[in-house]
């Protein structure tokens, strides 16, 4: 208006009739005044169009600041913003073009906790917008689509929820598209496809879901795509992916892709990183890799891939990573990798591969990592593999190798760790391996290895872990053994050394794990061990060694097991070992101990097992043996000549699980042992016991040899002898009139005492509430005990919001080991949270990966919890999200499983029954579960309480194995170590853990036989609808396996399904034989249940084919589909 204005006042053009009546003068004058009119035009033109420019920065200025003040509190950093000013190219984190309009909005890592700017669109020349770490929230404005000259979006690492807007695909200038780390939900919009300049498109750890679309196929500008770390990301790789002719890097990784890797992934001969691991891929791996010859890291581990390597891989000159662990690979390694002559990594184990290992494998002058684990590979280890010079990582355990050790290993200086267990290696150790000078984990247990031990192998300064579990080696423990100060785990165990233990010994001083059993040695304890103050477990058993258990012993007061069963040992054992106050097991059995047993173990508070049998003891049971509180395992004091009346304080051992008294001169009745009700075996037989058995489960289930050699037990025979505490107590009152008169007295005294008490009592409980106010207050955040906070996920709340959920209405389950709570956080997440019971030992959380740590330190639920479950992905393993501690609690955070667990879906589930197809992807599921744990973990895992309740069960009814409340490594290899926590539930412990106390693989493959058997009969391992009181296992053998024990509800199924039930019965009762030799692997349960499932769906296409009829037809498309879901379901949890 202005304009217009302006113009309308300029003088109007002479006509043209007076131009020709001027004289020259005039004339020039009036050429001059035209031009000057028409250089003052382009000025007003000009200034029309900068106009709105003026009023569109001035616009920016009052978009970007509402947006910055829509908080109510502003960073500090952002104080340069001033509404004031005319255009914000002055303002920190913003970029100006000439005409001052906003072009780059760049803040990174500032707390900003806004939603996405509503009016972006106000933006119209905005090139670069990046707010990343900044924890933006809301959802991303459609209007993003406006902003048509964006070449950069980095929202990267925040909050924001809600989909991707397909408004996106508008921005045809877009390049990079970073949307990364946030909570962004539907599908990847195929309108991608649009942005025919894009060049990085990064939408990884999000919770995007559906196929990847096709359309992306038209970028063939693009270079990235990383969208791992979304589950819900379905479908097959797209054959269009093959036209990104520009990619680098594909990554795929802890998505649901299935299907087989396309052929056109050969076309990809810019790419430089193909991550595609912990999916549901199957088939084989194409030959046209061979094409992408621009490769660099190769991840497809943690998959169902299948068939031989190919051997185009060895046309891969640019390689360095091939990591293709935990898949179904077979055949022969290639050679031709041998050719890659720039690997640095070369993970295969966990897979199927045989032949040996290829001679080409010792040209790759650069390789780091050989992993070769858990294969059938055969034949020797190849000399060549000395040439590896910068190997730091040799790990050929598990497999069938054979021959001798090459000597030239020693050659390799830069090696950490070498690992070669569980093979067929013979001959000796060579000494050559002493030059390995950066050495620090030597395991080659169970194999055949003989000779002595070289002297030399005891030069290695670095050197923390020595394994020969085993094998044949022979000779004396050499002194030099001393040298190797930096030893930290050593285990002979299973040898056939002799001589006496070296006196050097004791210059170990980081040694805190010793296992010298089972071999031939000699000789008294060595004073000297008792410098090794770091000791945690000393196992000396099963040798023969001699003379008095050394008092010394004493000093290793971190010492929590000490086993020296099976020797010559004599004499007292001596007062001070109530000084090992952190024992958890004391294991002295099978040796000529003699005296008393020392009252002073009762100060071991924390005891669980305490076995002391098939000695010389005397005298009297000591009350205070009887008063630790911890006794939850085993207490064995059998075969010795203890006397004298039981005492009454063994009712106290509420948490027992086998009691051992026999083959003693006790005296007494069992009035107090009625309220023993943990206990699953118990042993009393040839005493002097007397009177009547208390009339409890366990009394009824006891067998005659366990009551056996008592001639005043029963006195009126076994059918009349159950009494319950009350009639034995009016029994015992009414035969001996001196005997009331003395209770009459005893109660005169007990209320005088009761007054006394009472007072205390009130005094006790006044300090008691101070004591659980002082630890509620530090539990909520008190400043006496503040909170640390580990995840192990990507979280989205604070340690605040879980406490707040830690209340009564929340508990939805109480167990062994401690609370479970229902915690919904502030964003509507819910969870589950598990309080630990208190414990006096502080617990560390440590979210550190070392390949080389051991189990060491803290040994209850919490530390083996956060070990092991930190590092654990597996889909049928309830996902671990993270801990939070202080002094007083202990909180770990899981998944949260609306359905509840087995155990509440088979007997408190009203209205339809579970059926059958559901039943048997649970056991299958779980049983993948189980053989993750034994198998795939390194160290191995023995989860110790299988149960149905302990199996949550997920939306899709898909199972997830839970509780690692009594979870333990099993390291090193080694199945066979005793426990040091109660194993297992009552009903599915394993039954050779009532008298070998050894808890193994084996323990957990029984616990499942018994679930599954649970699942095929609908009945609780204890049910009162078995007759007789029978055990689950003892009743289905009484049937013969028929088809009568199986679930009611399920009889009625097609025959095809009652077959598979009956042979589905016939794994279970391979599972819960006996004898733990005998039973299965998990692995191969697996492959068991999933050969059944296999035979079942043959069959059903063996019926469908003989039917010709359209209808018929229909029919078996529809089950051909229903299969095909089933089965690429199953494949996400091998």
């Amino acid at each position: 208006m202005l304009v217009v204005e302006f113009l309308r006042e300029l003088p109007m053009s002479m006509p043209r009739q007076a131009l020709s009546n001027q004289n020259h003068n005039q004339m020039s004058r009036q050429a001059f005044i035209t031009n000057h009119h028409h250089h003052l035009l382009r000025h007003l033109l000009l200034f029309a169009l900068l106009l709105p420019l003026s009023f569109a920065a001035n616009h920016e200025v009052t978009a970007l600041f509402s947006w910055m003040h829509s908080s109510s509190k502003t960073p500090s950093a952002f104080s340069t913003w001033n509404p004031l000013d005319s255009n914000p190219c002055s303002w920190s984190f913003i970029k100006c073009s000439s005409a001052n309009l906003v072009t780059e909005i760049t803040i990174q890592n500032v707390e900003l906790a806004l939603p996405f700017p509503s009016k972006i669109s106000s933006f119209s020349f905005l090139q670069i917008l990046v707010i990343s770490g900044a924890n933006l929230t809301g959802t991303i404005s459609p209007d993003i689509g406006n902003c048509s000259e964006l070449r950069v979006l980095d929202l990267s690492s925040n909050g924001l929820v809600g989909g991707i807007p397909s408004s996106v695909g508008r921005l045809i200038n877009l390049q990079n598209l970073s949307l990364n780390s946030n909570h962004l939900t539907g599908s990847i919009p195929s309108e991608l496809g649009d942005c025919v300049n894009l060049r990085t498109l990064d939408i990884f750890d999000n919770s995007l879901s559906g196929d990847l679309p096709v359309e992306l196929g038209k970028l063939s500008n693009l270079e990235v795509i990383r969208a791992g770390g979304n589950s819900g990301i379905v479908g097959k790789i797209p054959d269009e992916l093959g036209d990104c002719r520009n990619l680098t890097v594909l990554g795929l990784a802890e998505t649901k892709i299935s299907g087989s890797l396309p052929a056109s992934i050969g076309k990809l001969s810019m790419l430089q990183t193909l991550s595609i691991y912990s999916t549901m891929l199957s088939g084989e791996i194409p030959p046209e890799i061979g094409n992408c010859s621009e490769l660099v890291n190769l991840f497809f581990y943690e998959n169902d891939l299948s068939g031989s390597l190919p051997r185009e891989i060895g046309m891969l000159q640019k390689l360095e990573k091939i990591l293709l662990w935990q898949n179904n690979f077979v055949g022969d390694i290639p050679e031709e990798i041998g050719n890659c002559r720039n690997l640095k990594i070369l993970d295969v184990s966990l897979n199927s591969l045989s032949g040996g290992i290829p001679q080409s494998l010792g040209k790759l002058s650069n390789l780091e990592e050989l992993m070769l684990s858990n294969n059938n590979i055969s034949g020797s280890i190849p000399p060549a593999l000395s040439n590896l010079t910068n190997l730091i990582q040799l790990q050929l355990d598990t497999n069938q190798l054979s021959g001798s050790i090459p000597p030239g290993i020693g050659s390799l200086t830069k090696l950490t760790v070498f690992f070669a267990w569980q093979n067929k290696l013979g001959s000796g150790i060579p000494s050559s391996l002493g030059g390995c000078r950066s050495l620090e984990a030597l395991d080659l247990s169970y194999n055949a290895l003989t000779d002595s031990l070289p002297p030399g192998l005891f030069k290695l300064q670095n050197l923390t872990k020595l394994l020969l579990i085993s094998n044949d080696i022979s000779g004396p423990i050499p002194p030099e053994i001393g040298n190797c100060t930096s030893l930290i785990r050593l285990r002979l165990v299973g040898n056939r050394i002799s001589g006496e233990i070296p006196r050097e010994i004791g210059s170990l001083k980081s040694l805190y794990f010793l296992d010298l059993s089972e071999n031939q040695l000699t000789g008294s304890v060595p004073f000297e061990i008792g410098n090794c103050k770091e000791l945690q477990m000393l196992n000396l058993s099963n040798n023969s060694l001699s003379g008095a258990l050394p008092s010394y012993l004493s000093s290793l007061t971190r010492l929590e097991v000490l086993d020296v069963s099976m020797n010559n040992f004599s004499g007292e054992v001596p007062m001070s070992i109530g000084q090992l106050t952190s024992l958890l097991r004391l294991i002295l059995s099978r040796n000529s101990f003699s005296g008393p047993i020392p009252s002073s173990i009762g100060q071991c508070s924390g005891l669980q097992l305490l076995d002391l049998s098939s000695n010389n003891f005397s005298g009297s049971i000591p009350p205070e043996l009887l008063q630790i509180e911890a006794l939850d395992i085993s207490l064995n004091l059998s075969h010795n000549a203890l006397s004298g009346v039981i005492p009454p304080e063994i009712s106290s051992l509420k948490k027992l699980s086998v009691l051992d008294l026999s083959h003693n001169n006790l005296e007494g009745d069992l009035t107090a042992f009625s309220g023993l009700e943990n206990l699953v075996s118990l042993n009393i037989s040839y005493n002097k016991i007397t009177g009547y058995l208390p009339d409890t489960k366990l009394f009824h289930q006891l067998s005659a040899t366990d009551l056996a050699g008592n001639q005043g037990l029963c006195p009126n025979g076994h059918d009349s002898c159950f009494v319950s505490s009350e009639a034995m107590t009016k029994m015992l009152n009414g035969t001996n009139s001196k005997r009331s008169e003395i209770i009459k007295l005893a109660i005169g005294l007990l209320s005088a005492l009761i007054v006394a008490m009472t007072v205390f009592g009130v005094v006790t409980v006044f300090r008691a509430r101070k004591i659980i106010q002082a630890d509620n207050d530090s539990e909520m955040g008190g400043d006496s005990w503040p909170w640390q906070f580990t995840p192990f996920q990507k979280v989205n709340f604070s340690v605040e919001q879980v406490l707040k959920c830690l209340v009564e209405s929340n508990v939805i389950g109480k167990g062994c080991s401690g609370i479970v709570y229902r915690a919904e956080m502030e964003n509507g997440d819910i969870i589950a949270v598990k309080r630990l019971w208190p414990t006096t030992i502080a617990a560390k959380c440590d979210d550190q990966s070392d390949k080389l740590a051991v189990n060491g330190g803290v040994r209850d639920s919490f530390s083996a919890e956060v070990k092991t479950l930190g590092s654990i992905r597996h889909k049928n393993i309830v996902r671990f999200l993270g801990c939070c501690w202080n002094r007083k609690t202990r909180l770990l955070m899981y998944d949260y499983m609306p359905n509840g667990s087995l155990g509440s879906l088979l007997h408190e589930r009203s209205g339809n029954c579970l059926e059958w197809d559901i039943r048997f992807r649970i056991i299958l599921g779980a049983a993948q579960g189980v053989a993750y744990l034994h198998h795939d973990c390194a160290p191995p895992i023995v989860h110790r309480d299988i149960k149905a309740n302990n199996i949550l069960i997920g939306p899709e009814f898909e199972p997830y194995i839970a509780d690692f409340g009594l979870a333990k490594l099993v390291d090193d290899g080694d199945f066979a170590r005793s426990s040091s926590t109660l194993a297992g539930s009552y009903g599915y412990i394993a039954p050779e853990y009532g008298y070998m106390m050894k808890i193994t693989e084996k323990s957990d493959v029984y616990s499942y036989g018994i679930v599954v058997l649970e699942v095929l009969t609908g009945k609780q391992p204890i049910d009162p609808t078995i007759p007789d009181g029978l055990h689950i296992v003892d009743w289905v053998r009484q049937k013969r396996g028929g088809v009568e024990v199986v679930d009611e509800s399920l009889r009625a199924r097609p025959e095809s399904e009652i077959e598979e039930m009956l042979q589905t019965l016939g794994v279970a009762l391979l599972c819960v034989n006996s004898s733990p030799d005998d039973r299965p692997t998990m692995k191969d349960v697996v492959a068991m249940m999933k050969e059944i499932r296999q035979d079942r769906e043959e069959c059903v296409k063996v019926d469908l084919l003989l039917h010709a009829s359209s209808a018929n037809d229909q029919q078996e498309r529809n089950i051909s589909n229903s299969q095909h879901s089933n089965e690429a379901r199953q494949l996400g949890f091998s």
